[in-house]
């Protein structure tokens, strides 16, 4: 049987620890580098700055520097303060995990159109949980001559309480986004069917990554292998969470929602860009036939199109479509 607390075995899951950290790194920095575009078209100006959007780039940048902060740690080879520099790793790591919890909260509040109902609970929950992750240092390191900086302790108790909250956290937005997308109130939007179409998957990841760190934790091996799947679930979420936030964000209606009259569909946006404005056209042919035509438009950018009460795309930039639809009209038989 393996004896984890003998420093041999410390050792040996340390060195583990160092290339897997690395292993990580890279695969953030991939991440990293070919989702850029969705960044700089918002730094750029070419989109609009949404407020919901302040979490996806803390998120994001907070758990860059966290894993750079790592890797400065794991590859240093004069004395620095490794209390400090992990203190630094755990702060951004954990804000990682809470930005990540979030942002899949956020798609969820979407999906709800948010339905205060859902929105103040998830706020409720979402304060607890930052409680938790700001509790304080939950970890001690220490210089080693010729080893570097190692760990020599964790406080798993509050790790995994952490890690628990988070994982309640993630099943409930979980639950909540599956409960909307299998019963619908008002039919299938075009949002609902974006988000049906991930299959849920965001929202399974995280989860399973938090419960992976908390089993680990639970088993509280050493000191490495306690926190050895922190930086996984917390890579994990955040990717799923920031690859949730850029497609509901890039989400554009091309057509009509399916939507009751007082139910607005929502993006990340968190109100509408779309102003509608309905017409009715009269005419007399034997009885009285009324068409309604809506028209939205996208303020600051183009019409999105118009679409008539059956929810056909009306196109064309010299089309007439009050012209066309009393033309159609007038072709159909007398009632």
């Amino acid at each position: 049987m393996v004896d984890w607390q003998s420093p041999a075995e410390v050792a040996k899951d340390g060195a583990a620890f160092s290339k897997f950290m690395h292993t990580l790194l890279g695969l953030y920095i991939w991440e990293f580098v070919t989702s850029l575009d969705f960044d700089w078209q918002f730094i750029s100006g070419k989109k609009r700055f949404r407020w919901p959007l302040i979490f996806y780039f803390a998120g994001r940048y907070c758990l860059f520097f966290a894993l750079i902060g790592i890797a400065i740690a794991l590859n240093v080879t004069t004395p620095v303060n490794c209390q400090s520099l992990y203190t630094f790793n755990q702060v951004l790591g954990n804000a990682a995990i809470g930005l990540a919890s979030i942002n899949l909260s956020l798609r969820t509040i979407a999906v709800w159109s948010q339905n205060r109902y859902i929105v103040v609970p998830l706020i409720v929950i979402i304060l607890g949980h930052w409680s938790f992750l700001l509790h304080g240092i939950l970890l001690k390191a220490e210089w080693v001559p010729g080893t570097g900086c190692v760990i020599t302790s964790t406080s798993n108790r509050i790790l995994a309480i952490s890690f628990i909250y988070s994982m309640t956290f993630d099943f409930t937005v979980l639950c909540l986004t599956g409960w909307k997308l299998a019963f619908p109130s008002n039919g299938r939007s075009k949002l609902i069917t974006l988000i049906f179409g991930d299959g849920l998957i965001y929202f399974i990841i995280a989860f399973l990554a938090n419960l992976l760190a908390t089993i680990f934790m639970l088993l509280n091996l050493n000191a490495v292998m306690s926190i050895i799947a922190n930086v996984p679930a917390a890579i994990a979420s955040t990717i799923v969470a920031c690859r949730a936030v850029r497609r509901l964000t890039n989400y554009t209606a091309q057509g009509p929602e399916v939507f009751a009259t007082t139910t607005q569909g929502s993006t990340l946006a968190f109100r509408s860009n779309l102003t509608h404005t309905s017409r009715r056209i009269s005419m007399k042919k034997g009885d009285h036939v009324h068409v309604q035509v809506d028209t939205f438009t996208d303020q600051g950018d183009k019409p999105l199109g118009e679409y008539d009460a059956t929810g056909k795309i009306i196109k064309g930039d010299e089309f007439d479509p009050e012209a066309q639809i009393i033309s159609d009209e007038f072709k159909r038989p007398p009632y």
